[in-house]
């Protein structure tokens, strides 16, 4: 580079340097005005915006190309004066302000005087206008800034002509001299429908003004809503009947932050693939990510997975707590404490939801007379018919209706004749307690790991079937299966191992606020061991004969394992609410669920398993397999099979005593586990991939109708 042509520093600038930078000012206001109209929408939200400071009643809206063609609107607002018309489009100038703290107070769209200044220099701009107390309109053309004559040779000044109250603006070629924004406009179409979303939003908000939009060429009008038309006929009209139909109204407000809000919201009814949401902050349309994210949040509770609002919301927040000059385009505004406001339009609307939600429709079974032949209708809680169901697919569970297991005779004789067992061992010496007071919080990072470790073994579609099963009835309690309808299939369940795995995520979920069974007289620890360790020796003598294990030294278990608890016995207070003496007798053990006691021919062998199948030494592996041998304490035990082998019930000589004992277990086993288990299942099981050996589908509706309609 040369430099030696280059002027000092400080060197005043020619004439025509000067002219030179002078002819760059319309280079630079054209990119000015490329950044406040970035598109055919956005001058027609200028307009828009004026002809409503204007007072207009109707707002007529004529397109061509998207926009990029031809854009016109005509309102019957109050016109502009005459002598106004040569300044109307040079920048900054607005008749909206008066003064600069006017700033701090907006209560109008416009404020900037860049809106007609910046289409003028992109498009060919035409405005013809008439006050009320004119005798006749104005017509006035303008290119960049400035009057501009219709034709060559005559004059720029606006000319007299015929014309009905009010305002009349035509943009014309839209980016004509800006080539690069024009070409990456992508279809005239999908800025036209840019365009009636612009116009829709306006006609929803601004009650007492009539909006009518269509395409040049066509006489169909593409939206058109009356002056006198509420909120929801204006949307009924634009959004459609479904929407309409589910509204419910919102308001709510604060002093102390400065605002009201109000709007219309669908109910749990509604809800469509991606969220509709009209936001106007003091009558201006904006955008807000973080109000419209929290009020997605906030239909979580009601909606379902994937489904979304129609939100309407007007928020009126004080003028000098908003800043309208933060965008270009003003689509984003800031205003003081914007999460309490948000937080409280939240609240606003799920008391409005909660209030409404007796008005949600179901579909469900009508209950017929059994004379009645009539085909089974689907209706609504308002009694209003729905789409037809095929009957494949209809879900026929009604807990009304008699059971399957009543109609079922007992094989088992009847023992009237014998004294009667108690029903529950031991359910005279027990007495259950309940922890009063705050749940203690256990923020342990074992348990946290090993809540965390069922998480991952989460089986959705098995879950879901347990979250929405009815309890049919107890199939087999030797082999312990239950019966149970989900849906359309019927299955067959091992309640064994769903107790094991639910008894097992009960004691990780309540971990330190455990009921207790307390024993009075309290039970020597020893006693029970010695029994639990001649159970196990005799099960496990049969083992050593296969070659599976190998012997042990059972005399020294007792002392060992009795050694262990009372050492422990601080540590399982704490934690399990089971307690333990200093001299070895056991005063309570935990008590998992109300309603389901445990048989206690069991807490034998369960004692004695804490010593030798419990890791004393890792407090996770401690946790983990103290909770697994609870779980298997309270799992419902296998009963004998007295009706199925009468071979076999005659080798063990099976009296009549022990035989309604197990009658009578059985009759309690069925009673706890529709009652008690099953729908403590339904409600707090997490079906683990674990689980899926003990699930069988017996029967499936819609392979029934295949069968049969083979036949």
């Amino acid at each position: 580079m040369d430099t030696s042509s280059d002027s000092p520093r400080g060197t005043k600038r020619t004439a025509d340097d000067a002219q030179f930078i002078a002819a760059q000012v319309p280079k630079r206001i054209k990119i000015a005005a490329g950044e406040i109209i970035v598109a055919p929408v956005h001058a027609l939200k200028e307009l828009i915006e004026n002809a409503v400071d204007a007072g207009s009643t109707s707002i007529d809206i004529l397109v061509k190309d998207g926009g990029l063609k031809l854009l016109q609107i005509t309102d019957n607002g109050h016109g502009i004066n005459k002598d106004d018309l040569p300044i109307l489009c040079e920048r900054f100038t607005t008749s909206k302000l008066k003064t600069f703290e006017d700033l701090n107070a907006i209560g109008t769209y416009g404020f900037r005087g860049e809106a007609l200044a910046s289409i003028s220099h992109i498009a060919h701009l035409t405005i013809t206008t008439k006050t009320a107390d004119s005798s006749c309109a104005w017509r006035a053309h303008y290119t960049d800034g400035k009057l501009a004559p219709t034709k060559p040779g005559q004059t720029a000044d606006p000319k007299p002509t015929a014309g009905r109250g009010g305002t009349q603006i035509t943009v014309e070629d839209l980016f004509y001299n800006v080539p690069s924004r024009k070409r990456a406009f992508k279809s005239p179409s999908e800025e036209y429908a840019k365009v009636l979303d612009v116009v829709g939003r306006y006609a929803v908000h601004c009650t007492g003004v009539s909006f009518s939009c269509k395409k040049h060429g066509e006489s169909a009008m593409s939206i058109s809503t009356p002056s006198n038309a509420s909120t929801i006929d204006s949307i009924r009209q634009i959004h459609g009947s479904a929407v309409a139909n589910e509204l419910v109204e919102f308001n709510t407000g604060s002093e102390k932050w400065g605002f009201k809000a109000s709007g219309w919201a669908t109910n749990a009814n509604y809800n469509v693939k991606k969220t509709t949401f009209l936001l106007f902050i003091n009558h201006r349309s904006v955008e807000s990510s973080a109000i419209k994210k929290s009020i997605e949040q906030a239909y979580n509770a009601f909606l379902p997975k994937g489904g979304h609002p129609f939100v309407y919301l007007s928020l009126d927040i004080e003028p000098q707590r908003v800043d309208v000059n933060v965008h270009p385009t003003k689509r984003e505004v800031n205003f003081l404490n914007e999460d309490e406001i948000t937080e409280s339009i939240c609240k606003a609307i799920c008391t409005k939801l909660s209030q409404v939600d007796t008005s949600r429709s179901f579909l469900m079974q009508t209950l017929l007379p059994s004379s009645n032949k009539a085909p089974i209708a689907a209706v609504n809680l308002k009694g209003i018919p729905t789409s037809a169901i095929t009957p494949n697919n209809l879900i026929r569970t009604d807990p009304s209706l008699r059971k399957i297991t009543s109609m079922l005779t007992p094989n088992t004789p009847s023992c009237q004749s014998l004294p009667q067992p108690s029903k529950t061992p031991s359910s005279s010496s027990t007495i259950y307690t309940m922890q009063h007071g705050a749940p203690t919080i256990i923020r342990l990072a074992s348990i946290k790991s090993l809540r965390a470790a069922v998480r991952d073994q989460t089986h959705a579609a098995l879950t879901e079937a347990l979250a929405m099963h009815s309890y049919v009835g107890l199939v087999d309690p030797c082999q312990r299966i239950a019966a149970i309808q989900s849906g359309v299939k019927l299955l067959l369940v091992d309640y064994g191992l769903l107790c094991s795995e639910y008894f097992y995520q009960l004691g990780l979920t309540d971990f330190g606020n455990f009921g207790a069974i307390r024993f009075e007289p309290a039970l020597h620890i020893k006693e029970l061991i010695e029994l639990g360790v001649r159970i196990e020796r005799e099960e496990t003598q049969i083992r050593i004969k296969n070659g599976e294990v190998d012997d042990a030294d059972w005399h020294e278990i007792p002392d060992l394992v009795t050694k262990r608890l009372i050492q422990s016995r601080a540590m399982l207070l704490e934690y399990f609410n089971m307690e333990i003496s200093a001299e070895g007798q056991l005063i309570s053990i935990p008590l998992l669920i109300k309603g389901y006691t445990p048989t206690m021919a069991k807490l034998p062998r369960f004692l004695m398993r804490l010593g030798p199948c419990v890791n004393w030494d890792d407090e996770e592996e401690c946790f983990r397999t103290f909770l697994q041998e609870l779980a298997t304490f309270y799992t419902v035990e296998r009963l004998p099979d007295l009706a199925g082998n009468k071979q076999q019930a005659a080798k063990d000589q099976t009296t009549s005593i022990e035989k309604c004992e197990i009658e009578q277990r059985t009759e309690e086993i069925g009673h706890a586990l529709e009652h008690v288990l099953f729908p403590a299942f339904r409600a707090r099981l997490i079906a683990t991939k674990d689980l899926l050996p003990g699930v069988v589908e017996a029967a499936n509706l819609k392979g029934l109708y295949r069968v049969f309609e083979r036949c």
